[in-house]
């Protein structure tokens, strides 16, 4: 079953990063399916230098964060990679939750072959800019509704215990000053699909 509005609308991005852990992000591309379970988040929020849309500015490439919850916003990182993001929160809010690592369940040979020369299925989702090459996105699903055909989050009755999700900084944000040692990264203890496990992290 799709998460429905609700689920994205609601004014907690911190609360919703770790709802989404054991969720299943899927895409349909070309006619191909492929998705996996959500492992590994991070929060974004405009009251913290990490996020694009700090203090609420607004640009051409964060625009999509300032709708509703419920949309995708990916970006393009260091002119490289493809990232996926999970918009949050009421209009005229913008906070966003960056989708780090799936488990494949869904298309793992189609996930292959969109990724030639990997030769260990471990290396198709354990990062951001991994994830989005296996599952075909890029910049034509920005501003996609989460409740379409194209990009979309199911709940598959994974459940996770609080005990096995940790929380730590979030990676590669060291600009954002005191806030990139914010806890809002949120992963699977053990999982190793996980992008990068840390010496330390909090349990819940």
């Amino acid at each position: 079953m799709k998460l429905p509005p609700e689920f994205y609308q609601r004014t907690n991005v911190i609360k919703i990063a770790r709802d989404l852990l054991g969720k299943a992000l899927f895409t349909n591309v070309n006619n191909m399916l492929t998705g996996g379970i959500i492992v590994e988040t991070e929060a974004y929020s405009w009251t913290e230098r990490g996020c694009h849309a700090y203090q609420k500015r607004q640009t051409n490439r964060n625009a999509i964060m300032f709708e509703e919850g419920g949309f995708s916003y990916v970006y393009l990182c260091y002119g490289m990679h493809h990232l996926f993001n999970v918009v949050t929160n009421k209009k005229d809010v913008p906070e966003a939750i960056l989708i780090r690592a799936l488990e494949p369940i869904q298309g793992e040979s189609i996930m292959s072959e969109r990724r030639p020369g990997i030769t260990k299925p471990i290396q198709l989702t354990s990062g951001p800019g991994k994830l989005t090459k296996s599952l075909g996105i890029d910049r034509k699903l920005n501003g996609k509704s989460l409740l379409g055909n194209e990009v979309w989050i199911e709940d598959i009755g994974y459940k996770i215990a609080s005990r096995n999700i940790v929380a730590g900084p979030r990676i590669g944000i060291d600009y954002a000053g005191e806030d990139a040692l914010l806890p809002w990264r949120f992963f699977l203890k053990e999982n190793r699909w996980v992008s990068k496990m840390p010496t330390t992290g909090t349990s819940f």
